[in-house]
């Protein structure tokens, strides 16, 4: 699938936090990334920050196969607009259905997602390792489904388990960055999300527009 949208001409530049800086001793750094809409604002301030990530696409959560599909590529063509190495990990959907079966009628928020975020930050930081970079974050955090104490916990527990990574839970929320966030998805004109991203999320959506 191709995505022809191009950034706006102030991208790079306008950017409400300037002062970050990794964490010592960490040179560099592995952003997994969810989406497009969620990763703009973040790779904004990381490369105006001097900070070029190595950005990790592993979300085999995302159901059907035509949505992976479509937020993949769009967040694909967004990272080679910014010339950022990329590397999309495996489509294991079986696994994560595995992982997550018996909580499927878990709310947003809830059981599932905790063994959803720890599943995918778990690779990250292996992903971190094998690139000797050793430090991690995430874009889940940016978005307004997503719970930020319950995404830090699973990058700690991913982190544990994962000897020589660390997890970064800096607040992709905060200083501007949620309403620069907003701004760039509306200018650039990114595909519309209407959900989390896996079935029982959409089921749970369709079940509340249709009772609404």
């Amino acid at each position: 699938m191709e995505f022809n949208f191009n950034l706006p001409k102030d991208y790079l530049t306008k950017s409400p936090k300037t002062d970050l800086k990794l964490p010592s001793p960490y040179k560099s750094i592995v952003l997994h990334s969810c989406c497009a809409p969620c990763s703009t604002a973040v790779l904004e301030c990381l490369i105006q920050n001097n900070i070029k990530p190595v950005v990790f696409f592993y979300n085999p959560n995302i159901h059907p196969l035509d949505e992976y599909i479509k937020r993949r590529d769009e967040w694909l063509h967004l990272c080679n607009l910014l010339k950022l190495q990329t590397i999309i990990g495996d489509y294991d959907k079986d696994n994560w259905f595995d992982k997550t079966r018996g909580f499927e009628c878990e709310p947003e928020r809830g059981k599932r997602c905790d063994i959803c975020f720890k599943m995918r930050l778990k690779e990250t930081a292996k992903v971190a390792v094998k690139l000797n970079i050793g430090l991690f974050t995430t874009t889940l955090c940016t978005s307004r489904w997503k719970s930020k104490p319950q995404v830090d916990n699973a990058g700690y527990a991913a982190a544990k388990e994962v000897e020589g990574s660390a997890y970064w839970d800096f607040d992709w929320r905060k200083g501007g960055l949620i309403a620069r966030r907003s701004d760039l998805v509306r200018e650039i004109g990114f595909y519309n999300q209407l959900y989390c991203g896996c079935v029982y999320s959409l089921k749970q959506r369709q079940i509340k527009d249709k009772n609404s």
